[in-house]
């Protein structure tokens, strides 16, 4: 593919993701988004905290892992829109690219960063600083929040996610 035929793809594409508004990613600021985030990762915990022989304290490790691991893949790992009417203008980005136009550091992308680490936050002083919980919260933490970061705006580790050009 030549530079100019990249260029005009991409120009042709964030000309198609500005003419509309993207139903994908605009109910993230939308009234009462931000409170059913805070309801799910409680819904997760109270299932961890009635599950028989589960302690409180592999309960809230459990909470953080699951959390971050399904934000994770519903915002960073599953590219393009469920719907048809976008006629592609989405397929190659994720949809916490499409979140706000991509803008950064707007108030959803902030308050869906720090969900994680007040999670984090919690799980840690819950656990009682264990090591072993400790470091499986630290780690599915990072991974959750390095996929946030601006420098990895649209950058794709290891061909996963990649854009597959039709010749």
């Amino acid at each position: 593919m030549t530079l100019a035929s990249m260029y005009k793809t991409d120009y042709v594409q964030t000309c198609d993701q500005h003419c509309q508004t993207n139903l994908n990613s605009s109910w993230f600021n939308d009234k009462g988004a931000w409170m059913t985030n805070v309801i799910i990762v409680c819904l997760i915990k109270f299932f961890f905290g009635i599950v028989p022989g589960m302690s409180p304290e592999l309960a809230w490790t459990m909470t953080t892992l699951t959390y971050n691991v399904g934000s994770y893949i519903m915002l960073h790992a599953v590219t393009g829109v469920p719907f048809e009417f976008t006629q592609g203008a989405y397929d190659g980005i994720t949809l916490w690219e499409q979140i706000d136009g991509g803008v950064q550091f707007t108030a959803t992308r902030k308050y869906l960063t720090t969900v994680p680490i007040v999670l984090f936050l919690l799980s840690t002083h819950y656990t009682h600083y264990a090591p072993f919980a400790f470091s499986i919260n630290l780690v599915v933490t990072i991974i959750n929040l390095i996929a946030k970061l601006p420098v990895m705006h649209q950058v794709r580790l290891f061909d996963i996610n990649q854009k597959v050009e039709s010749n």
